[in-house]
């Protein structure tokens, strides 16, 4: 077996590399990113209108919620806005007071009730939402009816 002269070693030590010292000091093009607008709302999915922000420190907060074919979520409440993203199956909101329903399927937004009690009800397959929240430190962005489990 023959051995590579230093010669040619350096060279191919060179061809190897240079693709890859090039690629590293190349600066990124410009350029905006696509956005697609998923929701705007004064208000939440029932009509009521969101009244104002917290006075205290904010703290935003998303969570990714997975919940089990044919379940219903327990009764809750919300006390800040949020909004929430179906990214698998369905789910159908429940409003107590008023018996509103409205269902919302996979790459839905939906602006949530804030301090009216409703619940999450899933289809025949599993749902999964990406719930964002607009809260404070410390503070729950979920309460439960008394008597009820937590929402998660």
């Amino acid at each position: 077996m023959r051995l590579l002269s230093m010669k040619n070693a350096a060279f191919l030590a060179a061809v190897l590399i240079a693709p890859l010292a090039s690629a590293q000091t190349t600066p990124p093009t410009t350029a905006s990113g696509h956005a697609e607008h998923l929701l705007a709302d004064d208000h939440s999915w029932n009509g009521t209108p969101y009244d104002r922000y917290p006075t205290t420190r904010p703290m935003l907060s998303m969570i990714k919620l997975t919940i089990p074919a044919h379940s219903a979520l327990p009764w809750h409440v919300h006390p800040y806005p949020n909004a929430g993203y179906v990214l698998e199956g369905t789910l159908t909101i429940e409003d107590r007071q008023s018996g509103k329903k409205r269902t919302f399927h996979q790459g839905e937004a939906f602006a949530e009730s804030v301090n009216d009690v409703h619940r999450g009800v899933t289809g025949d397959g599993q749902t999964v939402l990406l719930l964002t929240y607009a809260g404070s430190p410390g503070k729950p962005t979920s309460i439960p009816l008394p008597g009820q489990q937590k929402e998660y």
